[in-house]
């Protein structure tokens, strides 16, 4: 069941950061967790664990974290298909 409830997170997560930045994810609900999940680990290493959390994941270091991914998978997308 946590797995489960992490897997939910991390898509809220990654789907709220998308509605942020302005930018649609490739692949839906899975890019969406991916974004969420990788957001999460890239906003704890930045920003610690502060903040409320659920599942594990602290929300406001993983949503910023999360904002950051997609602006760098965009950058990285626009330099490829140059």
């Amino acid at each position: 069941m946590g797995l489960l409830l992490y897997l939910i997170v991390g898509g809220i997560i990654g789907w709220l950061a998308s509605l942020i930045s302005g930018n649609n994810l490739p692949y839906g609900v899975i890019g969406n967790i991916i974004c969420g999940i990788v957001g999460a680990w890239i906003g704890g290493m930045l920003l610690g664990a502060w903040g409320p959390s659920l599942a594990g994941i602290a929300i406001v270091p993983a949503l910023i974290g999360s904002i950051l991914f997609i602006l760098l998978w965009r950058a990285i997308a626009k330099m490829i298909s140059k």
